[in-house]
């Protein structure tokens, strides 16, 4: 083979090479490029603005991210819920729900005195307060319901959709049923020493907490019994333990796969299955509002005075730290979910991360008095008469 030649075939082996190299450092730099992207705009460019644009991509927004409003056939007072995405409205009369451009698919007709709702994320259960009959709607329908319960104190769904009802029976102070994710019973407690307030099965459908009260050395005493799930016939079960939660009036309780949360009104409980108990004091402060839908966290609004606008936000975490953010405007609404928390005043709509670092603002509200947050961080504004979806 001849020089030329031999320069030729070095030529076309430097050249793929090259090609090679300049393709590296370019993919290389998008690299850097899209880490970079992703810390600074990790909120933007996260699954949850991708879940959003998913869900409500048929929603035609405005320049602020708001959907046009629909009428709801309810008023401030009745009872409002997210249900996968949706707008639940609860009244005495009747169960409602609508998508985000206001197409009403449940419309039923029922009689009530004091509506409640409670939501897993996916399903709801909706009860009458001291009344027999009780919802659980999912899949945009009534998928199971029931009028043989007795004076109906509570009712929750955990998210494996198992379902805990607290009622009163004839010869005990409550009766505490758990029914499957097909709604067959699977455990019944009666109890005779203590009146119960509530009792909620965990997430992951092991463990049975049951809020009781009654005195002890004369004084009022709240008290957290937990209970092995156990589907023997038997409804006289021992609790593992029971721990107590002091004299404060216990206003919710959640419990997730490993933690009871019991928001009171002069304290934060949050308890783990061997009984050890964090509990966060307001001390001289007023409890205004608050949530326990967060992911990993409770919400709280307090104020050094019942009546007027200046607050503290606080966002608990399982450990009992916390972090507060203060409020000088008067809070309307408050609403968290996922890693979200909506505040509502009279001026505008601001969602924060759980971290409280804000995330969006919404300055036109059109007067919205309630504000219902999702887990992707959308949210839903409501007035007397009327609801919109917003999508920041």
């Amino acid at each position: 083979m001849d020089d030329t030649n031999m320069k030729q075939t070095d030529t076309q082996q430097k050249k793929p090479k090259f090609i090679v190299r300049v393709l590296l450092f370019l993919l290389a730099v998008v690299m850097v490029i899209g880490a970079v992207a992703v810390v600074v705009f990790r909120d933007r460019l996260s699954l949850d603005n991708f879940k959003r644009w998913i869900h409500y991509r048929s929603l035609v927004l405005n320049d602020s991210g708001q959907a046009e409003s629909f009428l709801h056939n309810g008023s401030l007072e009745d009872t409002f819920a997210v249900l996968d995405g949706d707008l639940l409205v609860c009244s005495n009369t009747s169960i409602s729900l609508y998508s985000g451009s206001g197409t009403q698919y449940v419309d039923m007709t029922v009689s009530m005195e004091n509506p409640v709702v409670s939501t897993n994320g996916s399903l709801a259960v909706v009860y009458d307060a001291g009344g027999s009959s009780l919802y659980v709607l999912g899949q945009r329908e009534v998928i199971w319901s029931t009028t043989e319960l007795k004076s109906i104190l509570s009712a929750h769904l955990n998210q494996n959709g198992q379902l805990t009802v607290v009622s009163q029976s004839s010869g005990y102070k409550g009766t505490v049923t758990v029914y499957s994710s097909n709604y067959e019973k699977l455990m019944n407690v009666n109890l005779s020493t203590a009146y119960v307030m509530d009792a909620v099965l965990s997430d992951d459908g092991k463990t049975l907490s049951i809020l009781n009260v009654g005195q002890e050395d004369g004084v009022f005493n709240s008290s957290l019994s937990l209970y092995t799930l156990n589907t023997g016939d038997s409804g006289d079960f021992q609790p593992n333990l029971t721990c107590s939660l002091g004299s404060s009036v216990v206003l919710e309780t959640r419990h997730t796969a490993t933690h009871v949360w019991s928001m009171a009104d002069q304290n934060l409980s949050i308890t783990d299955h061997e009984g050890n108990t964090t509990t966060v004091n307001w001390n001289d402060m007023h409890l205004k509002r608050y949530s326990l839908a967060g992911s990993d966290y409770a919400v709280a609004l307090l104020a050094k005075y019942r009546a007027g606008s200046q607050g503290e936000l606080w966002v608990i975490n399982q450990d009992g730290t916390h972090k507060s953010l203060e409020i000088d405007q008067q809070v309307l609404s408050i609403s968290a979910s996922g890693r979200y928390i909506a505040v509502l005043t009279g001026s505008q709509l601001n969602l924060y991360t759980k971290d409280l670092e804000l995330y969006a603002t919404l300055d036109s509200t059109q007067g919205a008095r309630q504000v219902l947050l999702m887990e992707d961080g959308s949210a839903i504004l409501l007035t007397a008469d009327s609801a919109s979806f917003y999508v920041p």
